[in-house]
């Protein structure tokens, strides 16, 4: 007991140090009243128990998919999320700040999840997109991506990261974890994903080798994997493979302005309203984008115009889709009418299917249009009874369609809880901000932050 006294005193200590230092999570909030309060934490607990609760048993690591019909595509009910877990060990930290779960509720169900990650498939230090939960091998997501994901992993190191930052002066099962935990970032060979070229590749096969020839290039969801490349302390990229590869030498810039915002990224394969609303969340659950700039963007202002965009598009309307509006709107990718889809703004990726986490995980850039959503939601009984289950909103649904699936992603649970917390207290960006490497990595490759002197 006293151990645990002692830790909570050092990460408070730390936690007032990162305060001071970062007045600028402050600004901008909302004065919640006691009614939006409740309401805030009920969603975000209910959606936190997809990784508690609803977590896959053997591994405790997050199933990619959960429906409540028990009907599942290929029979992968238990088939775990390298990514969905990454977000899902952020959330847990996040519950244990909420008091939802206890410190060492949450540090034991986190050491199952790092054993089990010790003794999975992995390839070249990166672990698959999936895997079977009762043995660790890897299933394939497709015929030739069946061997390590570069971006996955990196989701999962991003959580990984924080829970290292978060155990890593307690007590000494706690320090363990964050022992181990280190010793798995630090294998991760980001250096081979470069296939010998300056870019960095989604996938690697022992079958197929490069088959895949996924060079990823900007802007979309994959800035951490970047982030996280050059921070290596093992296996770091230099700088050139960031702006030849990801900022394709320049070319990523390309400013357009819809509704009164601008965006001055190029959005990959997205019209001008900018890309799935995912991409203003994976990247940054951990990685703070306030202030957060380099010489192609300021990634504050890039994401929450892309956010407003978002919003704006589903107030205009202009295909007349039923039930849009300011208290009903959000475009990402998600399960959609015909399987899954990617969502967003412009006439070829609209089809009327909003999902809840574009917009409460949009949480930190438009607090006033995520509230108005959350609380529509909530409030309207006929709406509730279709959207609200055991692990919170359900992914997606089209009023137009009358299509209300009873159906969750890790992918889109993961990034509700974790936002939602980093608008209330920041802790995620304070825990993933405080890492040296991370901070070592984007001086290297060009970024200011408040988090870097």
């Amino acid at each position: 007991m006293l151990q645990r006294k002692s830790a909570s005193i050092v990460f408070f200590f730390f936690f007032l140090i990162a305060c001071s230092n970062n007045k600028h999570l402050a600004k901008d909030k909302l004065q919640f009243s006691k009614q939006d309060e409740e309401l805030y934490t009920l969603v975000q607990k209910q959606t936190f128990q997809y990784f508690w609760d609803g977590a896959e048993p053997t591994s405790s690591m997050a199933r990619e998919r959960f429906h409540e019909d028990d009907i599942y595509p290929q029979n992968d009910k238990n088939v775990v999320t390298s990514g969905g877990s990454g977000f899902g060990v952020m959330a847990i930290l996040a519950a244990i700040n909420r008091n939802f779960i206890t410190r060492e509720q949450g540090r034991k169900r986190l050491e199952k999840i790092v054993s089990f990650l010790e003794k999975a498939d992995r390839f070249h230090g990166a672990w698959p997109h999936w895997m079977y939960a009762e043995t660790g091998k890897v299933k394939p997501f497709s015929k030739k991506d069946d061997g390590g994901d570069l971006v996955e992993t990196s989701f999962m190191l991003q959580g990984l990261l924080c829970v290292r930052q978060y155990f890593k002066d307690g007590n000494n099962e706690e320090k363990n974890l964050a022992q181990k935990i280190d010793k798995l970032w630090k294998e991760v060979e980001f250096d081979w994903y470069r296939n010998g070229k300056n870019v960095l590749y989604w996938h690697w096969s022992p079958t197929y080798n490069w088959e895949m020839n996924f060079a990823v290039t900007g802007y979309n969801e994959c800035l951490i994997m970047y982030v996280l490349a050059a921070s290596s302390p093992t296996h770091s990229i230099p700088a050139d493979v960031y702006h030849e590869g990801w900022a394709k030498s320049g070319a990523i810039k390309a400013t357009t302005t819809k509704y009164g915002h601008t965006l001055y990224l190029s959005h990959n394969g997205a019209a001008e309203y900018g890309g799935p609303l995912f991409w203003a969340h994976y990247s940054y659950l951990g990685l703070d984008p306030h202030g957060l700039k380099d010489e192609y963007a300021d990634y504050w202002e890039e994401n929450k115009n892309q956010a407003l965009i978002n919003h704006d598009w589903c107030v205009d309307n202009p295909k007349k889709f039923k039930g849009y509006g300011n208290d009903s709107w959000g475009l990402t990718s998600s399960y959609s009418i015909k399987g899954y889809a990617e969502h967003a703004p412009g006439d070829k990726k609209d089809v009327g299917v909003i999902a809840p986490t574009a917009a409460l995980a949009s949480m930190p850039y438009t607090p006033e249009y995520s509230m108005q959503a959350m609380r529509h939601w909530s409030a309207n009984r006929r709406m509730k009874d279709k959207l609200w289950g055991m692990y919170g909103f359900y992914d997606a649904f089209s009023e137009t369609d009358n299509w209300y699936p009873k159906k969750y992603l890790a992918i889109d649970q993961g990034p509700i809880v974790v936002m939602m917390e980093n608008y209330r207290s920041g802790l995620l960006w304070k825990l993933f901000m405080s890492c040296p490497e991370v901070k070592a990595g984007l001086k290297k490759l060009g970024f200011q932050s408040p988090w870097i002197k």
